[in-house]
């Protein structure tokens, strides 16, 4: 399956350029998604990080305690380390199987750490949605209602903007308003489909 990844900083529109393939009939593999499937109630990721880090990890009703975990590894660089080698590879499995299921000529894979980690090298194309940095604080604070201090402290930690456009094979431009952004998305859709084609041939 020809695929695209779909990547940005925070507060950067991938959401919203996600929903204008997902309106053209695209399926859009969601990272983040996937990095909460492969913990499910009842699954043997869970079962291991309880077995690791104690039954405290896991909440009244079966699910993981995302908060405690994050305390934990953050705290022991070796803990984090732990964690990326049990879940890495499930989450580069069920992103795989998603995607190899998708009907259609192209899907798009959406991870905010796309470039961070190893997921590029299984995309075609990398799409980077781009913003000015001021643009991105005030609506990231706006949407998730914290200050936008913390906002500037998690992109401090995300890849630079330069070098994440550096990296993009296309680039949308999402300065504007969300009418702004189907156009350039429909005109990507297009491109993608002929180079989907290309790559059959």
């Amino acid at each position: 399956m020809f695929t695209v990844g779909l990547t940005g900083g925070i507060g950067s529109g991938k959401g919203a350029v996600a929903a204008c393939f997902e309106r053209l009939g695209i399926t859009v593999v969601n990272a983040d998604l996937a990095s909460r499937a492969v913990v499910m109630p009842g699954s043997e990721a869970l079962k291991a990080i309880a077995d690791h880090f104690g039954p405290a990890i896991i909440n009244s009703d079966g699910t993981l305690n995302r908060a405690k975990l994050r305390h934990q590894i953050f705290a022991d660089a070796s803990e984090k380390r732990w964690l990326e080698q049990l879940l890495h590879p499930l989450i580069a499995d069920w992103i795989a199987r998603q995607l190899d299921a998708a009907p259609g000529p192209y899907a798009i894979l959406e991870s905010p750490l796309l470039l961070e980690t190893t997921q590029h090298n299984n995309v075609d194309r990398i799409l980077v949605v781009d913003a000015p940095e001021a643009v991105q604080i005030e609506r990231a604070s706006m949407r998730d209602g914290v200050a936008p201090e913390q906002i500037r402290a998690i992109m401090a930690s995300q890849l630079p903007r330069q070098e994440r456009l550096s990296r993009a094979h296309d680039v949308i431009d999402n300065a504007g308003s969300l009418d702004d952004l189907f156009p350039q998305v429909e005109k990507l859709h297009q491109y993608y489909i002929q180079l989907s084609e290309l790559r059959g041939a």
